[in-house]
């Protein structure tokens, strides 16, 4: 049984990082729906987990129950399938590219641009794909990325790396011919 008071701090931690963990949930698990599934698995989590809690970055350990829902629900569903195919709702990575003018050819440009990386961003395995939407739609640090994926800085920077290249090399093979900002 969970106690009132524990409840509050999950209640209260879970809202305030709720859009970060459906976004995450999104981008791992491809669909809406397996989503919130994982991320309400996820607060049940780290509501009976909350006694053990050991402090320390909030954000990270709610953000990491939640991809350990995802992976779990990914492992029943694909157990040899190693890439999720994404819905092609490229709004989520809307907030890694910088907004263009209010003209209507940049506009339609950078929605092109935004669908772009979206869909190859889709196409890239999961360990480049999460530390991309972690650290450039999500915002987070290289530590609190390494704390989420349990990992050493030193794999989230190549990870990150690897996954930037991967993009950038998509991009340039089929789309823009310069990378986005932030990618």
């Amino acid at each position: 049984m969970i106690s009132t008071s524990n409840r509050a701090v999950v209640d209260e931690l879970a809202l305030r990082h709720l859009d970060a963990a459906y976004n995450l949930g999104r981008w791992l698990l491809g669909n809406e729906q397996d989503a919130s599934d994982a991320v309400h698995d996820a607060y049940l989590r780290a509501a009976r987990a909350c006694d053990t809690y050991a402090g320390g970055n909030a954000r990270a350990w709610f953000l990491a129950i939640v991809r350990n829902c995802c992976l779990a629900r990914l492992a029943v569903r694909h157990k040899e399938k190693k890439n999720v195919a994404i819905d092609g709702n490229p709004a989520a990575a809307e907030r890694a590219m910088p907004q263009g003018d209010d003209d209507v050819g940049d506009s339609l440009d950078s929605e092109q641009r935004r669908s772009l990386v979206a869909q190859y961003l889709r196409g890239l395995p999961d360990v480049y794909r999460e530390v991309l939407v972690l650290r450039e739609i999500e915002e987070l640090s290289y530590r609190e990325i390494a704390d989420v994926l349990e990992t050493p800085i030193g794999t989230v920077m190549s990870r990150l790396a690897r996954g930037r290249t991967l993009l950038h090399k998509a991009l340039t093979d089929n789309g823009p011919t310069e990378p986005p900002h932030g990618l």
